[in-house]
C-alpha cells in the first residue's frame, strides 16, 4: 500500500522536532501511515507529531539521544517493518572569530553527526535485511543527511565539515554492498537550509532553502534510487571545484567571512 500515492507507508526519522527532520515527517504523513519520530525535544517533538496525526498518519514518538547506541538499537528493533530511515539528527558548530574549537564541541559535534547517524543505520540496515521485497524488490531504503560542507574542509567549521565528508563517503562506499542485500542507501547533501542550525549564522547562505522544499528534494531522490543527492547542484559543484583548491588558499577567503558561531549548547541538537 502506497498512501496518498507515496512510496513507503513506514518512516521512522530522528532529529524529527524541527528543521528538515519535521518537514520530512509532514511530508510523509498520510492516511495509513506510519511514522516513527524521535528527538530530544518532547515538546517540539509532539507539536510536530500531532501535526502529522492531523494529516491521518499513524505516529509513535521517542525521546533519544542518537549518541546512545542500545536505545536507538532497541527503538529501531522494535519498529516493526520500516520501509524508509532517516538519520537525520545532527549538530552544527564552528570557530567563532578566529577561537579554535573546544575539545568539548569537537567531540559533541562527531558524536552526533557520525555515531549518531552509524547508530540509526547500522541497526536499521540490520531490520531491513530480514525483511521481506517490496513489490520493486527492495527491502527498505535509508538515508543519511550529509551535507555540501562534506566536499571542502572549511576553517570556520572544521568538525562539522567533517563530521558530514564521513557520513557521506562511507554511505556512498557501503551503498554497493546494501544494495545487494535489498537495501538501499542515500546520502543526502544539501546546501544552505532554513532551519533553527542556521538561524544562528552570521555570514551569507548562497541558495538559502526553505525545509519544505528540501524534504520534498530529499524524498524525489531516494525514490528515484540515488546513491547521493545533492542541492542545489551549483553550490555542490562550487564546493566541489574550491576543494581543488590549495588548503592555504582556501583558508584565506574563508578568513575573509564570519566563522560559524561556537555551539550555545552541546547537550540539545539545534536540528537539521
Amino acid at each position: 500500500m502506497r498512501p496518498g500515492g507515496r512510496f513507503v507507508t513506514a518512516t521512522l526519522i530522528t532529529g524529527a522536532s524541527s528543521g528538515i527532520g519535521a518537514a520530512l515527517a509532514l511530508r510523509r504523513a498520510a492516511a495509513g501511515a506510519t511514522l516513527h519520530l524521535s528527538g530530544r525535544d518532547a515538546a517540539r517533538l509532539d507539536v510536530v507529531a500531532e501535526a502529522c496525526r492531523a494529516r491521518g498518519a499513524a505516529v509513535r514518538v521517542a525521546v533519544l539521544d542518537v549518541r546512545d547506541a542500545a536505545a536507538m538499537a532497541a527503538w529501531i528493533g522494535a519498529a516493526g517493518r520500516l520501509d524508509l530511515v532517516v538519520a537525520n539528527a545532527g549538530i552544527s558548530a564552528g570557530t567563532a572569530d578566529g577561537v579554535a574549537e573546544s575539545a568539548a564541541q569537537t567531540r559533541a559535534i562527531f558524536a552526533t553527526n557520525l555515531d549518531g547517524v552509524l547508530n540509526t543505520v547500522l541497526p536499521a540496515w540490520e531490520v531491513m535485511r530480514g525483511q521481506a521485497p517490496a513489490a520493486d524488490g527492495v527491502r527498505g531504503r535509508i538515508a543519511s543527511i550529509a551535507s555540501i560542507a562534506a566536499f571542502l574542509a572549511v576553517p570556520g567549521a572544521p568538525s562539522y565539515c567533517a563530521s558530514k565528508a564521513a557520513v557521506d563517503a562511507w554511505t556512498v562506499a557501503a551503498a554497493p554492498a546494501a544494495a545487494r542485500e535489498g537495501v538501499r542507501l542515500t546520502s543526502i547533501c544539501p546546501g544552505y537550509i532554513r532551519t533553527p542550525m542556521t538561524d544562528r549564522n552570521r555570514f551569507p547562505m548562497p541558495g538559502l532553502m526553505e525545509a519544505d522544499r528540501a524534504a520534498a528534494l530529499i524524498l524525489r531522490g531516494i525514490q528515484a534510487g540515488r546513491v547521493r543527492v545533492v542541492f542545489p547542484w551549483w553550490l555542490g559543484a562550487l564546493a566541489r571545484g574550491a576543494a581543488l583548491l590549495p588548503a592555504s588558499l582556501v583558508a584565506r577567503l574563508a578568513a575573509t567571512q564570519p566563522g560559524k558561531g561556537a555551539a550555545p549548547d552541546l547537550g540539545e541538537p539545534a536540528g537539521e
